[in-house]
């Protein structure tokens, strides 16, 4: 995928009225309604500030939650208006509506250096079936169409790449650190290129694999994904997750990788339990012992030593998926063992967001990490080499 696009520092935007894509799809409490994570909203501020600073007037829109094209109270952007009202230090239109007339009306009367936002595009069913009517009737309130939700540019939704059809497309600052950072590490990486990947399942990766297999110097396997590794090569894993039908693949990989000359490395040790649960007691076992009563739901000491000492040398990482169940502190060791060993990394670091993010924030580590990507799916599918609609839409460089 071409990740040399236009961004909006490319392009004059004053007097122009911008339809901007941000990803306001922040957690809401589910007692209160509150907002009770405004990462999101803290990252879109940049390039909505950068395009009111250049003169440029914002139709700010976004999704929340699942409605499944219902107009749902509880997942109204009125409340995101008035927090992004407050960080802008400045009104932020909200007209109730998304393509209507008060919708339109307020849109043409927009002045620059003023702000609206729309209401939540998922309320309409055509918005996730990428109809053109309703791209064109977005698009029609524009001059400029900028994408800044990198979250979402996995989807051909009517925000994310029909409205491109109808009007030049480039990318925010936010989408921009994205492409740079995750098109510079697998296209260009400064090597060794290690790359580490965890989660529960081997099935949920199969792309990512196959792609760096391609790519990358080193490649760690840990999480559950990491067992049905180990049974393909022949090892007692006990109650451990493990995908059956994945297990030639498995074998396949171990085979290609050794062919490449790439250093796939596996858990030599594992944190395991009778059962999953916060409360089981763990105990430490060598992956070439695991009794056949317990389950692995964490890489051991030894194995996180190793991982440790392939990042240390390394010059770029990747990090996609925990090594453990993190969420239960008996088993985050391992996690908890990668994520501080990226955090002391001299190496240009990445996470390729989702629990990988979600791990490093728990822990304190974030703000020493080089790149936390904030698209789950779309940087999984970034590392597979898919080519994303809501980016191959952009105009080129």
């Amino acid at each position: 995928m071409n990740c040399d696009k236009k961004t909006v520092r490319d392009i004059d935007v004053s007097g122009k009225r911008v339809l901007l894509r941000c990803d306001l799809n922040v957690p809401l409490d589910k007692k209160t309604g509150d907002i009770s994570d405004e990462t999101r909203i803290l990252a879109s501020l940049p390039t909505i500030n950068y395009l009111l600073e250049g003169g440029a007037s914002v139709i700010a829109c976004s999704h929340l939650g699942r409605p499944k094209g219902q107009w749902r109270e509880d997942l109204s952007l009125r409340p995101i208006s008035a927090r992004l009202s407050e960080h802008l230090d400045r009104p932020v239109k909200f007209p109730g509506d998304i393509i209507g007339d008060e919708a339109v009306s307020m849109a043409a009367a927009l002045k620059p250096g003023e702000v609206m936002l729309l209401e939540n595009l998922r309320f309409h069913k055509e918005e996730e079936k990428n109809d053109p009517g309703f791209a064109k009737k977005l698009a029609s309130m524009a001059d400029i169409y900028v994408s800044d939700a990198f979250g979402t540019v996995h989807r051909a939704h009517a925000s994310t790449e029909g409205v491109s059809h109808f009007l030049p497309a480039v990318g925010g600052l936010l989408l921009a650190r994205e492409l740079e950072a995750l098109g510079g590490a697998l296209n260009k990486p400064r090597r060794p290129f290690v790359t580490i990947l965890g989660g529960s399942k081997v099935s949920d990766k199969l792309g990512v694999i196959k792609n760096l297999l391609e790519k990358a110097d080193t490649i760690l396997i840990g999480g559950g994904m990491a067992y049905t590794f180990l049974k393909a090569q022949g090892k007692e894993i006990g109650k451990s997750i493990c995908e059956e039908e994945q297990m030639p693949y498995a074998r396949q990989v171990l085979e290609e990788a050794a062919g490449k000359g790439v250093s796939l490395l596996l858990p030599v040790d594992t944190i395991v339990a009778p059962e999953f649960s916060a409360d089981a007691e763990p105990t430490l076992v060598s992956c070439d012992a695991m009794p056949p009563d317990q389950m692995g739901l964490d890489i051991g000491p030894m194995t996180a030593e190793i991982f440790a000492g392939s990042i240390k040398a390394a010059q770029t990482v990747v990090w996609n998926g925990p090594m453990g169940v993190f969420e239960f502190p008996a088993f985050a060791a391992g996690t908890v063992a990668v994520a501080k060993a990226m955090a002391e990394s001299s190496a240009f670091t990445i996470i390729g967001g989702g629990d990988s993010a979600a791990a490093v924030n728990q822990f304190g580590l974030a703000s020493r990490i080089s790149h936390i990507s904030t698209g789950g799916g779309a940087s999984l599918e970034f590392l597979e080499g898919i080519e994303l609609p809501g980016v191959a839409c952009l105009l080129d460089k």
